[in-house]
């Protein structure tokens, strides 16, 4: 198992490719409730950049910094996904599923939160 305590607390710029309110490229029956991207130079288990999730931003953003607050360890796939929120904004375990249930509802993971 990965040794999550590294990642979460760093101050990461998310790359918004998939801003809140866009549809899925692949399922145009899902609309983003969240903004969603990547964190550029840091290579994820699938050998793309490391793909993350934006919460506490209920605009759409194209870029923002901000501190990863947990990771969502996927029992089912090749890739972790990283929780980045504004710093100092915290989101329960139970808030964190909820934000992201949209997509993760079709993997089997764990949150792993400081």
């Amino acid at each position: 198992m990965n040794d999550y305590r590294k990642i979460i607390g760093q101050t990461v710029t998310i790359t918004v490719d998939r801003p809140l309110g866009t549809l899925h490229p692949q399922f145009p029956e899902l609309r983003y409730p969240i903004n969603y991207g990547y964190i550029a130079g840091i290579i994820a288990g699938d050998g793309s950049e490391q793909d993350a999730y934006l919460l506490g931003v209920d605009i759409p953003v194209d870029v923002y910094v901000g501190t990863v607050i947990a990771v969502i360890h996927r029992l089912n796939d090749v890739e972790d996904k990283w929780v980045v929120a504004p710093p100092g904004l915290p989101f329960t375990k139970d808030e964190i599923h909820d934000n992201t249930y949209f997509i993760e509802q079709y993997f089997k993971s764990e949150i792993f939160t400081a």
